[in-house]
């Protein structure tokens, strides 16, 4: 593989949200993000996402990208149904506790439904077959449902829900998708923000632009995250262990942009994390 096909291969390799290793078809490396140095031959290699490529110099730029995000949504089912094979064994055991395994059991069926819907949505996002932009929609009625929905949730978090904002500002997406949009970034603040924490969720002109933004005064991200927490199943350093599936900041971008807008994050370590979508006023 010439220096340039290495050089593209690693950049790839670079922007994966966890470790990953690309082997030829030898078991020799063509790139990895763990320190594995180029040429070495391997065996097996723990924890890490292994993907095999042959005649890459074949494969065009979309194909590399659809065969990764291929390899890594198989990657990210892994994990639901490894932790639902443990229950169902356990489960077996003398003395187990079926009713709660059952619960656990779905909740690990419950969260490899909502990756395999979130890939779905995401794949009819991008060829278009969902439509984003279609009329205004008037904001802060439906960001007031969708706070009340995860009422609950919120509170089982320890993570209050605040809605305020401009009771006539229009979005330039259909209805549908400002609840994906409001949902994805309220379960967002809910997961992350951290007992104790208050997420401010508001609607207001600014300008020539209406915003859509949810901010928390929670446990924050470090700088050097921010640029990748819009990317497909990256997840800073305290929500590695989150059952989310990686991919709803993903779907928030696409929408926004879809529509027009921008999308933007600010954070620091324990001074919360603000999400902000700004649109043209129309």
């Amino acid at each position: 593989m010439v220096n340039d096909e290495h050089e593209r291969v690693q950049a790839l390799v670079d922007r994966a949200a966890g470790p990953v290793v690309v082997l030829d078809d030898e078991r020799r490396v063509v790139a990895s993000n763990i320190g594995l140095p180029a040429g070495r031959r391997v065996g097996d290699v723990d924890d890490a996402l292994v993907l095999f490529l042959g005649g890459l110099p074949a494969l065009s730029a979309y194909e590399e990208l659809r065969a990764g995000f291929t390899a890594a949504v198989s990657h990210e089912l892994r994990t639901p149904l490894a932790r639902l094979l443990v229950v169902l064994e356990t489960a077996a055991l003398p003395g187990a506790d079926v009713d709660e395994l059952v619960e656990q059991a779905r909740q690990e069926v419950q969260q490899a439904r909502e990756l395999i819907d979130d890939v779905l949505f995401l794949g009819e996002l991008e060829t278009g077959r969902e439509v984003v932009s279609l009329g205004r929609t008037v904001a802060l009625p439906i960001v007031e449902e969708i706070a009340r929905a995860y009422e609950d949730r919120a509170a089982h978090a320890e993570v209050r829900i605040v809605v305020d904002g401009d009771a006539g500002v229009e979005l330039p997406i259909r209805p549908r998708m400002l609840r994906v949009i409001a949902e994805n970034l309220v379960q967002n603040a809910i997961r992350y923000a951290g007992p104790g924490s208050t997420a401010r969720v508001s609607v207001e002109r600014d300008g020539a632009s209406v915003v859509f933004a949810v901010a928390d005064d929670g446990a924050g991200v470090r700088e050097s995250e921010l640029p990748r927490l819009f990317e497909r199943f990256y997840r800073a350093d305290q929500a590695r262990t989150s059952r989310g599936t990686g991919l709803g900041l993903a779907i928030v971008k696409h929408v926004v942009t879809a529509a027009g807008g921008t999308v933007d994050a600010t954070s620091a370590p324990g001074e919360g994390l603000a999400i902000v979508c700004r649109f043209p006023a129309g």
